[in-house]
């Protein structure tokens, strides 16, 4: 294959400069009273993670140019260094993403958390035999590193779960409308970030429930 090594060296350039960029949202951060100006923390917080986001797509995409390293195995690994797993038991099925952000107010690059969740789903299904969910019950459970300020907690509107749901859904669901699928959110605290999508049978969230609500330190719409 032959590679137009003048491209290549332009789009290094790009990702150079955007990594310049993203130190200097960093700097900015560190010299950020978070008590006095807490809007402006969140604001360059946001801006420094989504920039990280771009970072890693661009270096992903000048991952595939090369014979040597097939798309595949680097989304294997792109899931693996996100903590994106997948496992079933009795029934429930539960999908580990990192914590997600806030709605993008900005056209951004999705790509970053999609096509490796769209990886391990594909490859999930290759090794394992799920039947569609048909009447059920989809819960978002979001995960607090209980070391930090509790103040980081955000409502459920203001995060990424449609997104999330809909690459879920092709793979998973009936339908993700109204008719065929419920939707419920919980918060809890923990030693991370992340999040826990729960998909079961709308028989099976009774029980459901009931476990979470044995669980320390949460905070939950549905207790």
């Amino acid at each position: 294959m032959i590679f137009n090594t003048k491209i290549i060296f332009q789009r290094l350039q790009n990702i150079e400069a955007e990594i310049s960029k993203l130190n200097n949202v960093l700097f900015a951060l560190k010299a950020t009273d978070i008590q006095k100006y807490g809007t402006n923390y969140e604001s360059l917080s946001t801006d420094a993670a989504l920039r990280a986001e771009r970072i890693a797509c661009q270096l992903r995409n000048l991952v595939f140019i090369t014979e040597q390293s097939g798309k595949d195995d680097y989304l294997k690994l792109a899931a693996d260094a996100q903590g994106i797993t997948i496992s079933s038991e009795d029934g429930i099925l539960s999908i580990t993403l990192p914590g997600l952000l806030p709605k993008r107010r900005i056209r951004t690059n999705t790509a970053f958390l999609h096509e490796p969740l769209n990886f391990v789903l594909q490859e999930y299904l290759k090794n394992h035999n799920l039947s569609l969910y048909q009447d059920c019950v989809v819960c978002f459970s979001q995960v607090y590193d209980k070391s930090l300020s509790r103040q980081r907690i955000r409502d459920y509107d203001n995060l990424e779960f449609k997104q999330i749901l809909d690459t879920i859904a092709a793979y998973v669901l009936l339908d993700d409308t109204g008719l065929f699928c419920d939707s419920y959110h919980t918060t809890e605290l923990g030693e991370r970030d992340y999040t826990v999508v729960y998909i079961m049978e709308k028989s099976a969230f009774p029980v459901w429930v009931k476990s979470r609500r044995e669980r320390l330190e949460t905070i939950s719409e549905i207790l």
